[in-house]
């Protein structure tokens, strides 16, 4: 049965660059919000970068298929090592709460 009140968080596989290699896919448990949430979010948003990590703390809540715990450092960490991943984290968040993703 379809839930008017989706789940306060969703998992969705984020491709992080890796350089000199193809992305490799972390999954990523992301908070939802409702569309006036996530408007009042990006307009608070709007001038900070996404590679801060209260940016992406904000968003995600922990992951999986990383060889580090979920904690602050850790995430610091992915994202002074793997350039493009705060970006691609911030892309697939905003896709995923705001595109219909349909199975056939």
């Amino acid at each position: 049965m379809f839930k008017l009140n989706p789940e306060p968080t969703f998992r969705a596989k984020v491709e992080i660059p890796v350089p000199g290699a193809k992305p490799e896919p972390v999954e990523f448990i992301f908070r939802h919000r409702t569309q006036k949430a996530l408007a009042d979010w990006i307009k608070a948003t709007a001038e900070a970068k996404p590679a801060d990590i209260d940016f992406i703390l904000e968003i995600v809540s922990g992951w999986a298929g990383v060889d580090a715990g979920f904690e602050r450092e850790t995430v610091a960490a992915l994202l002074d090592n793997y350039h493009g991943a705060a970006e691609a984290i911030r892309d697939t968040y905003l896709r995923e709460l705001t595109s219909a993703r349909l199975k056939n």
